[in-house]
């Protein structure tokens, strides 16, 4: 029973990657409360799913943007330095949003929504920016043995905030109003600043004196070409892209739990329980050999799962499939991150994972966005229920024809600078 429980050696081991954790949670618990106020705004101004959606966009958008370039600078520059101005200009967007939000200030209408955007799309900006040299930093505080259990720690942090954060933020709406919201927001990013200031220097690795576009063009050709790393980027994105439930929570909390905020914030809580419980149990995962074909069936699982959320009539049963999404999504998320970080060599490291931020946090905006545009033409049900099924025929598509994601083992990987082995 023990293996199977949460490795905490990292976090025991290496006081930077204790400062990394805990900023990084922090920051997690920062945007699930920016979410769900963002979203509870633009649904109060508009009552259209196809602007939650629109949310998403933007935030894909400019997170992509902002990954692009941040993967190279994580190449190039200390990697804390970099994580610690981006932090910086999330903390600004968001007192720019709890500004925006104060009663008196307060512009409502189009006016609103679209200075919520253009903050939206700030933040987003910076996240992505930053999250290169965020997901590389880990290789560089622990050992190679200890990397997948601090993957597994980083993502507990992650769904720790997403178990309290959009239950705080929807009890804050309703007793305080959006600005109070905004504004524990702010504060949680200040915890964040501080954590990362405290960081150790990280010199850019060797060979990082070539053009940035060069850099960044082979950082593309490095994640495109076959192998476990294409395949389990693959993976995600048909899981993201065509069956992400969190513009529609909006539409179907007023469809069914008669759109109170509280049941808003109890739908993402309930896919962090999920995550939560796997997370703590995330000991059998990391210790696996087989982490491709452990991905593969976490993404089929969370595709299955949320074709039950969409089809699920009464509060019961959609909380406990969306428990069992969190769950799966937890265990494909540590599984992607342990073979994206075991096969890079780390003067790549800064491209692939921002190649992977955009994936993990920019494929997921765009699904939702897909999802919004989607629900405005049949429904929310139909949008959940279509892209579920239309996942899993893409999943199975990939763990049959990609052998490197299948026959993936742990033990058998090294990384040189010279690519994938």
């Amino acid at each position: 029973m023990r293996s199977s429980l949460l490795d905490l050696a990292p976090l025991r081991d290496s006081a930077a990657f204790r400062r990394l954790w805990l900023g990084g949670t922090a920051s997690a618990f920062a945007a699930q409360l920016a979410v769900i106020a963002v979203l509870f705004h633009v649904w109060e101004e508009t009552g259209s799913p196809l602007a939650t959606g629109l949310v998403g966009l933007v935030s894909a958008v400019a997170m992509t943007a902002g990954s692009l370039l941040g993967g190279t600078a994580a190449d190039v520059h200390d990697r804390t330095r970099v994580l610690r101005w981006t932090t910086l200009g999330q903390l600004v967007a968001a007192l720019g949003l709890t500004v925006q939000a104060l009663p008196g200030l307060a512009l409502g209408g189009h006016s609103g929504v679209a200075l919520v955007l253009g903050l939206v799309a700030g933040n987003a900006f910076c996240a992505g920016f930053g999250a290169a040299s965020r997901r590389s930093l880990p290789a560089r505080f622990l050992e190679a043995a200890q990397l997948p259990a601090g993957i597994a720690l980083l993502h507990l942090g992650t769904q720790a905030a997403m178990l309290l954060g959009p239950a705080l933020g929807g009890v804050l709406i309703g007793a305080f109003g959006l600005a109070t919201c905004f504004g524990v927001c702010g504060a949680a990013l200040t915890v964040a600043w501080w954590t990362v200031l405290r960081l150790p220097r990280v010199a850019p690795p060797p060979g990082s004196g070539a053009r940035p576009w060069a850099m960044t063009w082979e950082g593309v050709r490095h994640v495109s070409r076959p192998g476990a790393v294409r395949g389990a980027f693959g993976t995600d994105l048909f899981a993201t892209l065509l069956v992400m439930p969190v513009s529609l929570f909006p539409m179907i909390n007023d469809l069914r739990l008669d759109g109170a905020p509280e049941t808003l914030g109890l739908m993402t809580t309930s896919v962090a329980v999920g995550g939560l419980l796997a997370g703590v149990l995330s000991g059998t995962v990391v210790r696996r050999q087989r982490l491709g074909r452990i991905q593969s069936a976490a993404a089929a699982v969370w595709c299955l799962a949320l074709i039950g959320y969409g089809l699920s009539p009464v509060l019961a049963p959609m909380l406990l499939c969306l428990a069992l999404a969190g769950a799966a999504d937890t265990v494909s998320v540590i599984t992607r991150g342990a073979i994206v970080q075991l096969v890079t060599p780390d003067s790549r490291r800064g491209r692939v994972s921002a190649a992977e931020h955009v994936i993990g946090a920019a494929g997921p905006d765009l699904g939702n966005a897909r999802a919004g545009l989607v629900a405005q033409l049949v429904g929310a049900p139909a949008s959940l229920v279509g892209g579920g099924v239309l996942a899993l025929v893409g999943i199975g598509w990939i763990a049959v024809r990609n052998r490197h994601l299948r026959d993936f083992r742990r033990s058998a990987e090294r990384w040189t600078d010279r690519g994938e082995q």
